[in-house]
């Protein structure tokens, strides 16, 4: 997976939230939130499985609304981070970190009632076979996010730390067909690329925001979004 090692360090794990998520990051932050939400409500006593939970801001957020989650993470400095996120958190369900690898799931068929990999996808070296394992260990559904090819964000791709895959519609579903899962609902979003939205205050953030959801209703549009939420069935 790209940027393993980059993930792993203490110091990226001790910023990443700061950096991605506070001044306009928080709009993409609760904008991310809401879309897991809306692809697995009704969440409570929902077993749930996040791949690359990274430092739990989806885990805890689950957890608090009563489903019992495992968040799993390659990297013991993000899990740090998420561990000492649920200190004082009122978690009405059950939360458990483990550090594992994603295309090796420790855990048997169908074990989860849906398993969700957010800030994921564009890491994957093999997607249709991180997918496939998904599947696996999964009885009803698959929620994960893509960055989009024909975007913003292919303008400052190239400088990411750890590289960056960027998909097509078609691609992904394609990789629905491959690992016979149903689409359930495909939600487009973000015209303004993030690095934007963290690089500006969030008073500065929000009427740019609200302009890019505004022009985002329509549907040509859609198809520059940088992001795509995917809910998918394995019905």
């Amino acid at each position: 997976m790209k940027g393993q090692e980059w993930y792993q360090a203490d110091d990226v794990a001790e910023e990443y939230d700061d950096k991605r998520f506070s001044r306009g990051g928080q709009l993409i932050d609760h904008r991310e939130k809401r879309a897991v939400l809306e692809a697995i409500m009704p969440v409570e006593d929902r077993s749930v499985l996040e791949i690359a939970c990274g430092t739990g801001r989806f885990t805890v957020m689950l957890a608090e609304q009563g489903a019992d989650v495992v968040g799993l993470d390659i990297s013991a400095a993000m899990l740090q981070q998420g561990r000492a996120k649920t200190r004082g958190s009122n978690l009405s369900g059950t939360l458990e970190f483990l550090r594992g690898d994603a295309g090796r799931l420790p855990f048997p068929d169908d074990h989860f009632d849906t398993v969700i990999a957010m800030r994921f996808f564009h890491l994957a070296d093999d997607p249709e076979a991180f997918l496939r394992e998904m599947r696996r260990v999964s009885r009803d559904q698959i929620v994960f996010d893509t960055f989009n090819r024909f975007s913003a964000r292919s303008v400052y791709n190239w400088a990411l730390p750890m590289g960056s895959r960027l998909y097509s519609k078609s691609e992904v579903t394609t990789l629905l067909a491959k690992t016979d899962l149903t689409l359930v609902d495909v939600v487009d979003d973000f015209l303004v690329p993030y690095g934007l939205y963290r690089a500006i205050p969030n008073a500065l953030a929000t009427p740019i925001r609200t302009l890019d959801t505004a022009i985002g209703g329509h549907s040509i549009p859609d198809h520059f979004a940088s992001v795509s939420y995917w809910n998918v069935s394995l019905r």
